[in-house]
Formats: C-alpha cells, sequence, structure tokens
C-alpha cells in the first residue's frame, strides 16, 4: 500500500460523477432540474448522436450572478439549501450541489447566464479548465436566464464512453427523461430538437384540458382515451392525476409516472400500494398504466436517500400506503359502465394458455379480441383439501350459497319496464342506460345490445363472475372472520423477533383469525386458523403473515387467499357458456353490471364489456367515403 494522498478535484469530480452521470439522458435530467429550480416559464433542449456530442438546454429563468458563476461549478456548491435543518423540508429538486461539478469533469461543459442585474443581452460565460479545473469567467452575450451546453460526454475517460449505446439507444433514454420532466411541470413550455430537427413542442399547460392534452402527446391518445381523472385528499395528503382502466394494461411498466412533490420517484410503497388496488381487476402478467401526483408536507418525506434522487423514504410509510390504497382502489371499483371511459374494441395481444376456454376467444388473424380466461387464482390445494374448504365456507354463511344460486333465478323479476321486448328509444334524449338494452345472445356467450353510442358487446359469462363475486365478497365481510380449532396445534420455530412480536400482538392475529401463542424464545403454538382456509398450509401462511406483520405492521395475505377462493366459487357458480338467456335475464344482466363495482373486468382481469360507436361501424363497412 502506498502514502495516502489527497485527490486532485478533476479525479474526484470524475469519481463523483460515476454516480451522477451514467449517460446523456443522466446529464438532461440534472440540467432540467436546475432550469425548474430557476423558475423557468420556457425550457429549450438541442441535443446530437443521441445527447454523446451535444446536450444544451436554455432556459428563461432567474440565471446566476457573476461573482456566483465560478462556485456553480464547484463541488458541494449550491443556492438550495443552507443548514442541516433544511435537508428535513426540501422543496426543489436539485440540492445536492454536485451536478455541474460532475458534469464538467468528463465533458466539455459552458455555462453562460444572465440574471437580469444587467444591461439586456450582457451576461458571463464560465468554464473549467486544468487538471485543478479552476473555472474562467468572461464576458458573453445571453438573455436573461441560463444556457448550458455540455459536448463530447467521456472524451477523457474512454472506458466509460464504450459503456455508451447506439445513438437510437442513447436518444430513448434521454426522450424518456424528457417526458418524465415535462410530465411534471404542467405550468413550463418545453421544446426538445435532435439533431437539428424538432420532437417535441410542448406549450405551457395552464387548464386541466391543455395539461390533458401535453399527457396525451407525452403517453399517447389511447391512454388518455382508456383514463379516468382522480383528484382526491385527506389527512393532508393529496393524490391527483390519470388512472388507467385495468383493461388498458401494459406488457411492462413502462407507462408508469409516479410524483411525489414534483418528483419523479421509484418507491415500494408505492408500487405495493398499486399492486394492491389493481389486483382484483388486472389480467396476470399485465401492468396497469398512470400518471399520478402525490402532494404531501416536504418534511414527511426525505429525498435525501440515494444519488440520482429517484428512491424516496417516507416518514409515516404506513399512513401513505393507506392512503394511497384506499384512494385508487375506489377509484377503480367506480369505474364501472357509465362511470368513466368506455372500452374500446381493440386487439389485445395474449398468449393462448393451455387449457384455456378458447370458444370464448374469437380470433382476428393472429390476434385476440379479448385475452382467455385465465385458470383459477385458488390456492394450490389436493381436490379434498378445496372442498373441505369451500364446505367451511357454505356452512358458515348459508346466505353465499343462496347469492350464487339466486343471482339467475332473479334476474326476470328484476327486469325493468324498459324490456328488449319494446320499442328500444333510438336517441339519448330518451333515457337509455349505459349499456343500453339487449338484441340477441351469440352463440349463447355475448350478449348483443344497443346503447345511445351504438353496439354493446358482453361476455356473459365474465360480467355474471363479477357480479356474483362482488356479492360474495360483500356477504363475507359483513361476518367477522371465523375461527377454527385445529385437532392438534401445530407447534413452529421462529427467530426471537417474531416471536417477540407475537406475543405482544395478539389482537392483530386474532383479527386475522389465528390463535397464536409463545411457547418458547423462538417457539410459536398455533392453535386455531381461519375457518376458510383450514385446508391451507398453516405453517406457510402463519410464517407469511407473520412476516408482512413484522415489516409492514399490516397483511392482506388472509384477504387474498380469501378473495382466490371466493373468486373460484364465482367463477363455478356464473352463467356457463351456451346457456341460452331470455332478454328479461340479458337486460337484466346488464342492470346489474351498471350497478356493481369493477363490472368492467371479470374476477381475472379480462373485459367484460366492448363498445363499438357508430363512427366506428361506419368505418367498417367504408360509410360515408
Amino acid at each position: 500500500m502506498t502514502r495516502i494522498n489527497q485527490l486532485d478535484p478533476r479525479l474526484a469530480n470524475q469519481i463523483a460523477a460515476g454516480e451522477v452521470v451514467e449517460r446523456p439522458a443522466s446529464v438532461l435530467k440534472e440540467l432540467l432540474e436546475n432550469a425548474l429550480d430557476a423558475t423557468a416559464s420556457n425550457i429549450v433542449v438541442d441535443v446530437e448522436q443521441g445527447g454523446v456530442r451535444l446536450v444544451r438546454v436554455r432556459d428563461d429563468g432567474g440565471g446566476i450572478e457573476r461573482d456566483d458563476l465560478p462556485l456553480a461549478l464547484s463541488r458541494h456548491a449550491t443556492s438550495k439549501i443552507r443548514a442541516v435543518e433544511d435537508l428535513e423540508a426540501i422543496g426543489s429538486l436539485g440540492f445536492r450541489g454536485e451536478a455541474l461539478a460532475a458534469i464538467s469533469s468528463v465533458s466539455r461543459l459552458t455555462l453562460t447566464s444572465n440574471a437580469g442585474d444587467s444591461e439586456e443581452g450582457a451576461a458571463w460565460q464560465v468554464q473549467v479548465a486544468g487538471r485543478d479545473m479552476a473555472p474562467e469567467v468572461s464576458p458573453a452575450a445571453h438573455p436573461q436566464g441560463t444556457t448550458v451546453e455540455m459536448r463530447d460526454l467521456f472524451f477523457n475517460t474512454p472506458a466509460r464512453r464504450r459503456f455508451l449505446r447506439t445513438e437510437k439507444t442513447e436518444f430513448g433514454h434521454l426522450e424518456e427523461v424528457f417526458r418524465r420532466i415535462a410530465l411534471s411541470e404542467f405550468d413550463t413550455g418545453f421544446r426538445l430538437s435532435h439533431n437539428q430537427k424538432p420532437v417535441h413542442q410542448l406549450p405551457p399547460a395552464r387548464d386541466a384540458a391543455s395539461r390533458a392534452q401535453r399527457v396525451a402527446r407525452l403517453c399517447g391518445s389511447a391512454f388518455m382515451e382508456q383514463a379516468v381523472a382522480v383528484d382526491m385528499e385527506a389527512a393532508g395528503l393529496r393524490l391527483h392525476g390519470w388512472l388507467g382502466l385495468p383493461t388498458f394494461s401494459r406488457a411492462q411498466a413502462d407507462l408508469q409516472y409516479f410524483y411525489v412533490n414534483g418528483r419523479v420517484i421509484r418507491d415500494k410503497v408505492v408500487n405495493h400500494a398499486v399492486r394492491q388496488a389493481y389486483r382484483d381487476v388486472m389480467y396476470h402478467g399485465r401492468h396497469p398504466a398512470y400518471v399520478l401526483f402525490l402532494e404531501l408536507d416536504p418534511a414527511l418525506v426525505d429525498v435525501n436517500v440515494h444519488p440520482t434522487k429517484h428512491e424516496v423514504r417516507f416518514r409515516e410509510q404506513r399512513m401513505v400506503h393507506d392512503f394511497l390504497f384506499r384512494s385508487l382502489h375506489r377509484a377503480i371499483a367506480e369505474m364501472r359502465p357509465g362511470e368513466g371511459p368506455v372500452p374500446q374494441a381493440r386487439a389485445v395481444e395474449a398468449p393462448l394458455e393451455a387449457g384455456a376456454d378458447t370458444a370464448q376467444a374469437p380470433r382476428q388473424g393472429n390476434m385476440m379480441l379479448a385475452p382467455p380466461r385465465a385458470a383459477s387464482h385458488a390456492p394450490q390445494q389436493d381436490g379434498h383439501a378445496q372442498s373441505q374448504a369451500y364446505a367451511s365456507l357454505f356452512s358458515t354463511r348459508n346466505d353465499l350459497e343462496r347469492q350464487v344460486s339466486d343471482t339467475l333465478a332473479g334476474w326476470p323479476a328484476a327486469a325493468p319496464d324498459q324490456a328488449a321486448a319494446s320499442p328500444l328509444p333510438d336517441s339519448r334524449d330518451d333515457g337509455m342506460p349505459p349499456l343500453g338494452f339487449a338484441l340477441a345472445h351469440l352463440h349463447g356467450i355475448y350478449i348483443l345490445a344497443q346503447n345511445a353510442e351504438g353496439l354493446v358487446l358482453v361476455d356473459t359469462h365474465a360480467a355474471h363472475e363479477r357480479i356474483t363475486y362482488e356479492g360474495l365478497k360483500r356477504a363475507w365481510g359483513e361476518a367477522r372472520v371465523r375461527a377454527q380449532p385445529l385437532l392438534v396445534p401445530l407447534s413452529m420455530a421462529v427467530s426471537t423477533r417474531e416471536a417477540d412480536f407475537a406475543e405482544h400482538q395478539p389482537d392483530t392475529f386474532a383479527r386475522l383469525g389465528f390463535t397464536v401463542e409463545r411457547a418458547g424464545p423462538e417457539t410459536l403454538v398455533v392453535r386455531e386458523i381461519p375457518a376458510l382456509l383450514r385446508g391451507a398450509d398453516v405453517e406457510a401462511l402463519v410464517r407469511d403473515v407473520l412476516s408482512d406483520l413484522v415489516m409492514q405492521g399490516s397483511s392482506e395475505r388472509i384477504e387474498q387467499q380469501i378473495d382466490e377462493l371466493l373468486s373460484s366459487m364465482a367463477c363455478h357458480g356464473s352463467v356457463r357458456a351456451n346457456r341460452r338467456l331470455t332478454v328479461d335475464e340479458m337486460n337484466a344482466l346488464l342492470r346489474d353490471m351498471e350497478a356493481t363495482e369493477r363490472s368492467g373486468q371479470c374476477n381475472h382481469g379480462r373485459p367484460t364489456w366492448m363498445q363499438l360507436s357508430m363512427k366506428e361501424l361506419d368505418r367498417l363497412f367504408l360509410r360515408g367515403r
């Protein structure tokens, strides 16, 4: 080992750049955040060769005074915090004071700025040179605001330059950063050009219509057509933005934007809350789409946990999680016919599963109009254990069985006066319901109905499955979780931490239907479990629940397994294919769908209905051309 030496400034900055600057997109992120912190109204971005040759960001913000310019390219120099206390309530996007120094150490960087305190057009320019990165300030011409120009990224670190990808790939990453920032600041106008060609031109969006238009331009018009606006507030937290329909799902999580106080973030608490909210309605293997903004007191969130500032830590994680879950769960529940956007009859790519019911998935070329029905999501149990679980449920709640069998029988009695046998209204002014009135039952599978917009197609089994499932959940939720004593209490070895938790939180287990006692420093005895799950693997279930309770303070394992059993029951108790329905029965099903939460998707996330408007029908038959 050699003697300890002080690193020279350039080498120190290049090491720091390894955390801050990964590729041109990283540079753009830092420069855009600085421009927004300077209260810019308009930001112009020019890039060349995917950003490797040039990234230039010009803004009309407050600018930087001449005496501060040398400091702007120094490490740990910032105008955004003054004391340790400021770190506990950060309101700016940037605050570390190392980005410009890091960028300038691995590129040729020029910063030109006019703070508006001198004559029009008079400005100052700063660059760094030499091994010591000494700043050199010179006069320049520039309107009020700042321009940062970065050229030849990694020109002096060829090993890192070799890790850069093709121009197309690097520009794709850079454009994604631009999209994230542009979605976070609607009051600011943005412009992006690549190799002197315009890519995005986004004027300031200061009203709801123009904001929705910006989201459509950046995320696609299809997303906005299949999304609902949300705005909810409670306990000092506000959640607003756009939430995609469950049927507008993605193969990848590539259309998910979540912001905390204007900062785009990735967070385990947020991801878990969103997954839980979509759990009952998302087709398996798919991902929801959303653009959501969470606003809360800056003192309640720590953004100083990662060099790139992509991760945050909530001081009240449980409160944030519960607020997000309840808000999104309610918004999704209200996505019923007549309460949100209309599902469009668009092709959805979906692999055909082994054993799937192909009779219910008509093909169009190599595409499917709807994904095949997923296999039952019931827990993996042998037939005897599963039948025991069903028997336990029915013996516990006799009305659940009646609900499954009586729903179909009750339809004719519940049919509206405007039965399909009567003349159909032909205009929106006649009070036609969202799903309209039934016309026919196609091959015993699909209901064809006419509403004010055009033609409605309903998957009979999928729709009835959701209606039955929601009824079962309501009935089960009205009763407390019944406990089933074990004939032979189960003894299991756990960690001391888990044993301590179980000993001091007996009420938490009791609410979930468990009776768990401590029998030693690292031993628990399970005496009762939820009656509905008596056929499950008790030890594995208790370990999972205990792990959730220790790590998160709550557990949804029991609710998930109960929901899976109820979902399987609803599937078996719903109308099957080729069961012919009368007109009154079909109309009653349509009315039930309009009154049932989450009725746009079946229990497995498949769409239950689609709309073909008159314009779309005219287009199919080339009318008006």
